[in-house]
């Protein structure tokens, strides 16, 4: 998992001078979508990418859950309980697409990535 969290790291460094941490986020969330997006559309071609598509959504969330639960966090209590059920819904999604995998068990995930990175950028 340290490279995850490597690469999240060298991300967010070569963009903290020209991106908001907000945008980095929601560009991070798009790029998991768009790859879990893309591999539901050519499922036969691209299936043997899922694991590695799972695994960098399954990082990215456990980076924000990270960013959520830390003290100085000044997120209200009740948005921090929503993006936890979200994270949760996540992870348990994912390990039932590694069990079972299926090109359309894939849509909550890409939705909720969008919809999250879409309330980032303020639309």
């Amino acid at each position: 998992m340290q490279n995850g969290f490597s690469a999240y790291a060298a991300a967010a460094k070569s963009a903290q001078s020209t991106v908001s941490p907000r945008e980095l986020e929601a560009s991070l969330l798009i790029k998991a979508a768009t790859r879990l997006q893309s591999i539901a559309d050519d499922w036969i071609g691209r299936a043997r990418e899922l694991d590695d598509a799972l695994g960098y959504n399954r990082k990215l969330w456990t980076l924000l859950v990270s960013a959520v639960i830390a003290e100085d966090n000044p997120l209200p209590v009740d948005i921090k309980r929503n993006i936890l059920g979200l994270a949760n819904f996540i992870f348990n999604q994912t390990f039932r697409i590694a069990a079972a995998p299926a090109p359309e068990a894939l849509g909550s995930l890409i939705q909720i990535n969008r919809d999250i990175a879409a309330g980032l950028r303020g639309r």
